[in-house]
């Protein structure tokens, strides 16, 4: 059950939200839209501040961008220059039937309402276009960044979705997945400024997010591998999921 509280809670951190959390690699967008001829004609579902909306138009396609959120849309104006977001949802798209060759989802699918967004989806693609959700995933096969997820109360969803996404409906094809291993390099606030930009986070109690600051820094100090650092490298599993629509 998507909780509305949570799915809208980013707007009033947007600028941190762009700042801090990571970008797409460009190895996995290209896989996202490898048989598509540039440019083709994107729609980033759910944009958010346009960090997937960038990684796309500097491959040289055209990116629509459309977005719930005011604040967000509004910090993507910003720092997007030439983009305007569409004020619209997943469920709800306010672009005429097959007018893309392409629906990404950057870290927001998981909000949907996916039989609903799963044929809006296919009302918005041309016959042949492609849908494809991908998710910056922490690998929390590394024992620090497995207790930094139980401080922060995060749920790895990478498992999860794995499990989860097997087909996006009868208007699809079969699913493939792509993965791909990388590192972020962040300093011990900028880790805490990602954190901060969480949707459990945002919408804690003061005496919560005082207890997460607190243990994130304890757990600087003291863990072996993190004790004395002054950056962190962060490992994250990128995982793409693809279809075609039939």
């Amino acid at each position: 059950m998507v909780n509305p509280t949570q799915a809208l809670s980013f707007g009033p951190a947007a600028a941190e939200y762009d700042r801090y959390r990571p970008r797409y690699p460009e190895r996995a967008l290209r896989w996202a839209l490898a048989d598509l001829t540039v440019p083709a004609r994107v729609v980033d579902l759910g944009a958010g501040t346009g960090i997937l909306t960038r990684g796309v138009r500097a491959l040289g396609h055209q990116v629509t961008p459309v977005e719930p959120d005011p604040g967000m849309r509004a910090t993507l104006a910003d720092v997007t220059p030439g983009v305007t977001a569409l004020s619209g949802s997943a469920e709800a798209v306010p672009l005429p039937d097959g007018t893309a060759d392409a629906v990404l989802v950057g870290q927001a699918y998981h909000w949907f309402d996916r039989d609903r967004a799963h044929a809006e989806i296919a009302r918005v693609l041309r016959p042949g276009g492609t849908f494809a959700p991908i998710w910056n995933s922490r690998d929390e096969s590394v024992d620090w960044v497995a207790e930094l997820g139980r401080i922060a109360g995060w749920h790895d969803i990478a498992g999860d979705l794995v499990e989860e996404i097997t087909d996006f409906g009868p208007a699809f094809g079969p699913v493939e997945l792509f993965e791909v291993a990388h590192r972020i390099t962040r300093t011990l606030d900028e880790v805490v400024g990602m954190l901060r930009t969480r949707s459990s986070y945002l919408t804690a109690g003061a005496a919560e997010r005082a207890r997460v600051d607190r243990e994130l820094r304890a757990l600087f100090a003291e863990h072996p591998d993190l004790a004395g650092r002054t950056t962190l490298d962060l490992p994250y599993r990128t995982l793409t999921f693809r279809a075609h629509r039939s």
